[in-house]
């Protein structure tokens, strides 16, 4: 089968472009503007080289054209990469498995695509058949291994060094009728950039 790629460019430390073939089953971590939720990610949450990353989706090429599977809005989706770009001004990074572990993609992408109209899992619970961004390429990669891939942490919900939780998330589970899910096992766009089964390439 003829490999696609769609070609990005992108600015490094050296000044000069540098072009990112973007490849099947690439993971693109970005961090977007959604309020106060999005910042309180963002202090509890460290990716890359410090970077802050509250959203990440998977590249999916399919008919000539390079398509993002994530778990945003409502349910999980496959949108146009363009489409997927817009939802930040931020640099985005991609991920890329690493060699050996490349032979997981084709089955990964596979159960992503079947998992297409799952709601959004607005209850952060892990295994409650619905997904959040991060919990979606986790399952991914967990089917297609057989065996947890990447990894569950306890998920907090306090403040840095704080025994409070942040009020926007207090809110929020109040909302929902639910106690805030602190110490739950989940995962976290952030802490996924920084697995070792993955190379950060650069940005978008």
């Amino acid at each position: 089968m003829k490999s696609l790629f769609l070609p990005v460019f992108l600015f490094v430390f050296f000044g000069y472009a540098q072009n990112i073939e973007l490849q099947n089953g690439d993971l693109i971590f970005q961090s977007i503007d959604c309020g106060p939720l999005c910042d309180a990610i963002n202090q509890v949450t460290e990716g890359y080289n410090g970077h802050d990353f509250n959203h990440m989706g998977m590249v999916v090429i399919q008919n000539d054209k390079t398509l993002i599977l994530e778990a945003s809005g409502t349910e999980v989706t496959l949108i146009p990469y363009d489409a997927f770009v817009l939802k930040t001004k931020n640099p985005m990074y991609v991920g890329r498995l690493k060699k050996r572990y490349r032979n997981l993609i084709t089955n990964a992408i596979d159960f992503g695509k079947k998992q297409i109209g799952t709601p959004y899992d607005v209850n952060y619970l892990y295994d409650n058949d619905k997904y959040y961004c991060s919990e979606l390429i986790y399952d991914c990669f967990l089917s297609a291994n057989g065996q947890p891939f990447f990894t569950l942490f306890p998920m907090t919900y306090k403040a840095p060094g704080s025994e409070s939780y942040f009020k926007v998330w207090e809110d929020y589970f109040k909302k929902l009728n639910m106690e805030v899910p602190e110490g739950k096992p989940g995962c976290n766009p952030g802490g996924m950039s920084l697995s070792k089964k993955i190379k950060i390439l650069g940005t978008l």
